[in-house]
Parts: structure tokens; sequence; C-alpha cells
């Protein structure tokens, strides 16, 4: 049986890379990009029904504030200035206004915009994430069932941090945010980049193939197309610098290699170095708005 692209139904397809999922379940994956979309895909594309199993880790929640140790301290740090260097980022030119963070996990990001005067509501498919983030916000954070409750033109800025590519069918989910997003609000996506200095170096042990929790791959081209589908402008483009250093970490224990934490420490900054001549970082944001002359 052929294989066709799960987002454009493309026959015209490439092999990349043969993946395997060092997570959790141990299962092999392959890495197909569509020579249309452009966008990268896991095949074989799991059932919508059985995604959840391969998220059946306590590990996969980001809730180890309470673990001791050199790597959780340093995640920790690392955890706190990425928030505050994200804000500032999406942020810029902003007044405080209403705010969406569709995936916002266990709520660290809605925290710390509540703190500075946004008014916040998340959206996390994951129930335990979705409790522990309802009690530190004191707000209800909703299912993604529940995303069509909100009206029209509602919010200013709509947040997905590393959400996007796990999706099942952005093509569904992606109009429903541009309906409650005012004609002059933000769109904000954060995405690993497959084309970054550290994926081409790990290749099958990079961290950032994530397969099969992450469904999609992108890269700068396949991201701005995607943008062009849904009519949408790109405002700015920039990375998220401590994103290699992260994922540099889990690409090396993956490979079981020792000095893991100085290998990764190093590969980190490799990467953005040479990213700072091609801007291909280990993870890029795009910050997007509604192209009302269409």
């Amino acid at each position: 049986m052929s294989i066709i692209c799960p987002n454009c139904n493309s026959s015209d397809i490439k092999f990349e890379l043969a993946l395997t999922d060092y997570f959790l379940s141990q299962e092999e994956f392959s890495l197909y990009t569509c020579n249309d979309c452009k966008i990268s895909f896991t095949h074989p594309f799991p059932a919508e029904t059985e995604l959840g199993k391969y998220y059946a880790s306590e590990k996969y929640l980001s809730h180890d504030d309470g673990k001791k140790g050199l790597i959780p301290f340093l995640y920790r740090q690392i955890k706190n200035i990425n928030i505050s260097t994200k804000y500032s980022q999406v942020t810029k030119a902003l007044k405080p206004g209403k705010l969406l963070d569709y995936g916002c996990g266990i709520g660290d990001f809605l925290n710390y915009a509540k703190q500075n005067g946004w008014m916040v509501e998340g959206v996390e498919p994951n129930s335990s994430a979705r409790e522990m983030a309802s009690q530190k916000l004191d707000t209800q954070v909703l299912d993604v069932n529940q995303l069509r409750n909100f009206p029209d033109a509602h919010f200013d800025l709509i947040t997905l941090f590393h959400v996007l590519e796990h999706v099942y069918s952005f093509n569904k989910l992606l109009p429903e945010l541009l309906r409650i997003l005012k004609p002059d609000g933000r769109l904000v996506i954060a995405l690993p980049n497959k084309d970054s200095f550290d994926a081409r170096y790990y290749k099958q042990f990079w961290a950032g193939w994530d397969v099969p929790r992450h469904l999609w791959h992108f890269n700068p081209e396949s991201i701005s197309l995607l943008g062009q589908n849904f009519q949408l402008q790109k405002l700015s483009q920039y990375p998220m610098w401590w994103d290699a250093f992260y994922v540099s970490l889990l690409s090396e224990q993956y490979k079981k290699r020792s000095l893991a934490l100085l290998r990764a420490f190093v590969m980190g900054l490799l990467s953005n170095f040479k990213a700072l001549f091609n801007s291909q970082y280990s993870s890029l944001v795009y910050v997007f708005k509604k192209n009302l002359n269409n």
C-alpha cells in the first residue's frame, strides 16, 4: 500500500529517517517528507484513539519541582528563565489583555502572564496536567473539546508552545483558533526545527523527533507555507535558545554516552552558534497575525 501525506493527501513523498520511540515504547517509526506541503510526518501515523498510550508516563509532565539533584535543579533554573523570556518576547509591544495558551501543560507560562496583568485561559488535553494547572491558576483549565465555547474575536494573544506538532488534525484546530482571535491579535507558534544543526548531528537520536507523540515535523519553509494557507502574515521569527541544550541532553541520553551533561552543553552552544549564520535554531517561535487584506 502506498504511503500518502496525512496532511494534504499527496503521494509525492520521500523517506528521510528510521526512528525509534526512545522515550517510552521503543517502537520503530519512519520519517517522511511531503514534497507538496513540505511538512514531514511520522509513519505509521497512529490512530487518534491510540495516541494516549504514548503519553502514559509521569516523565512527560513537567512537575519535578520537588526533585533533588543537579539536573532537576538546572532544569528548574532554565525553566524559570525560559518562561520569563517567552513572556517578554510574545507580549512585546502588547498591553495586557486576554491570553489563551493552547496546550498549557501545568500552567507555568499562564501563571507568569497572570502575575503580569493578563486575563488568562488555558486549554490542555492531558487530564492530570489540566488539574494541576487549574489549581495553580485558581481557574478552570479547559479540555480541547471546550474550545468551541469561546466567542468570536475574543483573545488578544493565542500561544502554542511545542503543541502543534502533537495535534492530530491541525487543519481543524487552526481555523477554530483564528475564529476566537481578535482581528489585530497575535498567534504565536513554537516548534522544533528539523533543519537545526543538532537535528542533523544527532540524526535518528535527536530528541526533537519524539515519535510518535510528534506527528508532524516542521522547518521555517513548511511553517511559512502553512501560514500562507491560512491567510496569516508572519510578523517575526526568533529562537528558543535553551531548547538546544535540553534537546541535546535528551539526545545524549538516548545515545547512552558518558558525560552526557557536558556533551549536551557543548552541542547546545555549537548549535546556537551555527544558527547565528543561518537562523536554523533548534526551536523557533513564529509570530503571526491575520492577513486582513485577503
